[in-house]
């Protein structure tokens, strides 16, 4: 009797916190919020990030089987600066919900663990997405990953990243991890005071003397710090881009390749079909397949 009491008490109790995830599920996610541990989800998918500089609540979104997985792809979006500006209920698939079928519907097409993390300041995460390529961001996602590794006892990381977000996977690179056993960093910004010197140019505005600004002080440029990546012989790193791109100049992707051959680490710089006038977004998801054949011994 007192055991079916128990089993009564539990299931109610698992019961009210599925109803209230549930109907969390569909609200808004918060952008640009403050850190705040005391509202940070971190028994629902996310977890709190400490590191020498600051603190943050990230968010993810995990599908497959995570559990004990030999290999997890680790998947970083591309800057949101327009959608950051924007109302949180006004936001595209900006819920649990929708963010969470995203990652279960990549999980079963790649057949493979995945964890969609979501950079500071966007879908739920704490912090400022508009100030992206800080040093700050990074940090962030470097702890959020080392909690997550811990959270489901995950051995090695599959880190696949667009844009912004394959500058992010190259910087976790640079700070050293030992647990990425491959790297696909798709239009990635790389050599970021010259990338803007030139969309300054492109777009006939007056360049900013950005290098002597202290608001970019603390910016974090993964190609000054290549020196930083581990010595690892099995670890693949592919750079794919758009020789067109009008948002990050291939031509500065090439530039990281090569620096990172030069430092003797395994990387292959490859050019795909984009969609046009900008060339930025690559055609037939070749991150993801790319990232999907890393993840699978002898592919």
């Amino acid at each position: 009797m007192a055991y079916r009491l128990v089993s009564i008490f539990l299931a109610a109790l698992l019961g009210c916190s599925l109803a209230f995830a549930d109907d969390q599920a569909d609200a808004p996610l918060p952008w640009n919020g403050k850190a705040d541990k005391s509202t940070c989800p971190i028994s629902s998918g996310a977890v709190w990030a400490d590191y020498h500089s600051g603190q943050d609540c990230i968010r993810y979104f995990a599908a497959g089987n995570i559990e004990h997985a030999p290999v997890a792809v680790i998947v970083f979006g591309g800057d949101r600066h327009r959608a950051a500006r924007m109302k949180p209920e006004e936001i595209r698939d900006n819920t649990v919900r929708k963010q969470q079928a995203i990652a279960d519907r990549v999980a079963r097409r790649l057949g493979l663990p995945v964890v969609i993390v979501a950079r500071p300041g966007t879908y739920g995460s704490s912090g400022n997405h508009l100030r992206t390529r800080h040093i700050a961001e990074f940090l962030a996602l470097d702890a959020a990953l080392d909690a997550i590794k811990d959270r489901y006892r995950i051995e090695r990381f599959v880190v696949y990243g667009h844009s912004g977000g394959a500058t992010a996977g190259a910087a976790l690179l640079t700070m050293g991890r030992t647990d990425i056993s491959c790297a696909v960093l798709t239009s990635g910004a790389f050599a970021l005071f010259e990338r803007a010197r030139i969309l300054d140019e492109a777009k006939g505005r007056k360049p900013r003397d950005r290098e002597n600004n202290p608001r970019y002080a603390d910016l974090y440029d993964p190609l000054d710090h290549v020196d930083g990546i581990v010595r690892d012989p099995t670890r693949k790193i592919f750079v794919i881009g758009n020789e067109k791109d009008q948002v990050t100049p291939f031509d500065l992707q090439k530039m990281f390749a090569d620096k990172v051959r030069q430092e003797g680490h395994q990387v292959q710089l490859v050019t795909h079909a984009a969609v046009g006038p900008a060339f930025h977004d690559l055609k037939d998801s070749i991150g993801l397949t790319t990232a999907a054949s890393c993840a699978r011994p002898g592919r």
